[in-house]
């Protein structure tokens, strides 16, 4: 018996992130396969479209720990146990033997009380891996504090005596003890279907992190160009920004390196950093944030695009769709695709929190002989699909893993 329901569980029904914007992509292509969808979320779920699509909604109605008192959050933030009642009475609603469970984020308003909720459903439930917090209490393997990626085991001694968190210490024991918690409600060795993660590298954190390797899955992550015609990035001298505009996402330090390396900017994307960086730095264009049309045609003056995440970036999605449209790119040393980018002649790769090795990057590949850039734009144009995976490939990919799921539970019932 092949899937016929899938139940996706998630912290947000509007896309303010990446993996919110994944799961919601993935209720619409499994629409279009015909597939019932039900999308559980920790928010009000005031979503038109998933109305339209004919995704069934079971909200729960919370608030993103960001917006809720300084009490709630500590509290609620660490064990919501109203989030844990609400999946247990979809579970009661909507379970079968053809149904599958699909868990995008639940980090910032679902937590991991959901987790003892879906125990009776494990065999049949994926776990999403879009960030580290499944295993690490600052969801990254970052130490902010020393801007360097973090090697330690969770929960170690040796982790929880480093001050690594963007706030504060204290805020870094609120996290831990958060992490203790997941840890209690997500047994690590039970027979989960399978964690799903967007890039093989991230791997060894997850490993870290006590779960079983025969449970870590590569599914990367899907990627479309911003535009079908290739950017000449030969003929341009821009460089751009696409994202978030926050301090982790690097954006100071691209600012402070375009100015040593005397390169005009484009920084596309909003957020707390914007209004002031655009009051100190009337050199740099910052033009909000724009619909995906919008973007492919702002990126039609780049000579490259610049993704300075100070954090281990597991896939980078901006780089590959801007790579797909014939963009250069410039990652850090950290990004888990750097290695790839570079080994296949679609960027540069640089340690980009230290000013004058990004800012030497920055002049080197505004120096580069057209030539040469335009053989570089050309090859991402042409063979960046494989940084990324189709939709198609992307949601193909899924249900065969659903269905072997069902089969194994049928015949372990």
């Amino acid at each position: 018996m092949p899937v016929k329901r899938v139940v996706i569980i998630n912290d947000a029904s509007v896309a303010r992130g990446g993996a919110t914007g994944l799961a919601l992509f993935q209720a619409k292509l499994l629409r279009a396969h015909k597939l019932e969808v039900v999308f559980v979320c920790g928010d009000a779920g005031d979503n038109p479209d998933l109305g339209a699509q004919g995704v069934v909604v079971r909200p729960l109605g919370g608030t993103h720990l960001m917006k809720a008192s300084p009490l709630a959050a500590a509290t609620r933030g660490m064990y919501n146990q109203a989030a844990r009642r609400h999946v247990a009475a979809v579970i009661d609603e909507f379970d079968g033997p053809d149904t599958v469970f699909h868990v995008h984020g639940f980090s910032k308003t679902l937590t991991p009380a959901i987790f003892p909720a879906l125990a009776s459903v494990r065999t049949r439930c994926f776990l999403h891996a879009h960030d580290y917090f499944l295993g690490c209490p600052n969801g990254g393997f970052m130490d902010y504090r020393a801007s360097l990626p973090c090697t330690r085991v969770p929960l170690s001694l040796s982790c929880l005596a480093t001050n690594c968190d963007k706030r504060s210490y204290p805020q870094k024991l609120w996290r831990v003890a958060r992490e203790a918690g997941l840890w209690q409600a997500l047994d690590r060795q039970a027979p989960w279907a399978g964690i799903l993660m967007i890039h093989p590298g991230m791997a060894p954190g997850l490993l870290r992190s006590g779960y079983p390797a025969d449970k870590l899955i590569e599914v990367r992550n899907p990627a479309t160009a911003f535009r079908t015609t290739r950017v000449q990035a030969e003929a341009n001298n821009r460089f751009v920004f696409v994202g978030r505009v926050e301090a982790e996402k690097g954006i100071e330090d691209l600012i402070a390196a375009a100015a040593l390396a005397k390169v005009p900017l484009t920084v596309i994307g909003d957020g707390p950093l914007r209004e002031p960086l655009a009051r100190l730095h009337p050199e740099v264009e910052f033009c909000g944030w724009m619909a995906r049309e919008q973007i492919g045609d702002a990126i039609g003056t780049a000579r490259a695009l610049v993704m300075p995440s100070r954090y281990p970036e597991p896939f980078g999605l901006v780089a590959a769709e801007a790579s797909l449209s014939g963009l250069p790119v410039i990652l850090p040393d950290t990004a888990l695709l750097g290695p790839e980018v570079q080994s296949r002649g679609l960027g540069l790769v640089c340690n980009t929190r230290d000013p004058d090795i990004f800012a030497a990057a920055l002049r080197h590949m505004a120096d580069m002989p057209a030539a040469d850039v335009e053989r570089m734009s050309t090859l991402a144009h042409s063979a960046a699909r494989s940084l990324c995976v189709t939709p198609e490939q992307w949601i193909d990919a899924q249900l065969h893993l659903y269905n072997a799921a069902l089969q194994s539970d049928r015949m372990t019932a």
